[in-house]
């Protein structure tokens, strides 16, 4: 053993002392293949001649092309996605809307209007606040129940029927799923509808509302017939009777923003909206009669444009991401628009 380490300690004794000198003469026994390789080639082949004068002077690609006898189709190098969807399946899918080469890109948004950074910065996080549902550490959702029927017996009556609600008791399950930063209740659009039941004698009263809906909204305006004639109405079928005007994106900030500032302090004696209006669906709809409608700035500093008797009153929808009207009215509470009456939920 002890024969063993001095052998070791003596070999690794002399490698210390003739490392100094093996390390500086180690480039003199190495061939690298970047110095010496580069002599082994050709030097013909680092010297090609340039092409000649008389053909860089013929090379002329706006000549040939005009010389060519058969031009290329013009869509050749030019792409046009799917219009529309035709499922997942189909081999040709449309881009998403954000992409630039969709028919349904839009650029920008460049700045947001002063109603949404509103609602980004100060609304969105107070909502989520007050309807903010918090789960101890180790809390599990409850498993969910069997949703469909099973074979019971010889009769398949009550196969994949669904099941029937809870009759009673105090564990009901939540009609609405808890509160995140994901699905904070937001705006998504609003539409306009006017109904003009004079238009059936006279078309100049179909011509204001449309120009009127047309520049408060900032989108042109759609045109409906009457389905069937309704004789106490004054309704004629196939005649042009009401106005339409559907907004999204900044369009709806804009509109909602002169709507709560400008249009709504100004009616006399305005209560509000209604407690039960509401479809259940996060929509809530209002009415504005032609008094308020002449106060939108756009009709204001126009007035003599748009005749008096002729402005009409309209119907407000406002549409959001909600999934029931209590939240749908909190939201709208938040941004300024006041409820009175009995609250439907």
């Amino acid at each position: 053993m002890a024969l063993r380490e001095l052998r070791f300690k003596a070999g690794s004794a002399l490698w210390r002392d003739l490392r100094p000198s093996i390390y500086p003469a180690r480039p003199f026994f190495t061939r690298d293949a970047s110095t010496n390789a580069l002599q082994d080639l050709e030097s013909s082949s680092f010297t090609v001649p340039p092409p000649s004068e008389d053909i860089v002077k013929s090379y002329d690609p706006v000549a040939r092309s005009k010389s060519r006898k058969n031009e290329l189709p013009p869509s050749r190098y030019q792409y046009r996605s799917p219009k529309y969807y035709r499922g997942p399946l189909h081999p040709h899918q449309p881009p998403p809307p954000s992409d630039p080469s969709s028919r349904l890109f839009t650029p920008g948004p460049f700045s947001l209007p002063r109603l949404e950074q509103t609602y980004q910065s100060t609304i969105a996080p107070d909502l989520l606040t007050l309807t903010y549902t918090h789960f101890p550490p180790g809390y599990r959702a409850p498993p969910k129940a069997q949703r469909l029927r099973s074979w019971e017996g010889d009769s398949p009556y009550f196969k994949n029927r669904p099941l029937r609600g809870p009759r009673g008791g105090d564990n009901l399950r939540l009609l609405t799923p808890p509160k995140t930063f994901r699905n904070i209740p937001k705006i998504t659009g609003v539409t306009l509808h006017s109904m003009v039941p004079d238009a059936v004698d006279d078309s100049a009263h179909l011509h204001v509302a449309g120009m009127v809906m047309q520049a408060i909204s900032n989108v042109r305006a759609t045109t409906h017939k009457a389905r069937r004639s309704v004789q106490q109405w004054g309704l004629r079928e196939g005649k042009y009777v009401s106005v339409t005007a559907s907004m999204k994106g900044e369009d709806t900030f804009h509109f909602l923003g002169k709507l709560i500032d400008v249009v709504l302090p100004r009616i006399k004696e305005w209560k509000g909206v209604k407690g039960t209006s509401g479809d259940s669906s996060g929509n809530i709809t209002f009415g504005l009669p032609r008094d308020a409608v002449a106060l939108f700035p756009e009709v204001e500093v126009n007035y003599d444009m748009y005749p008096p008797k002729m402005i009409p009153g309209c119907h407000i929808t406002i549409h959001s991401s909600a999934t029931n009207d209590r939240d749908a009215r909190l939201l709208l509470q938040s941004i300024g628009i006041p409820f009175y009456g009995k609250v439907v939920n």
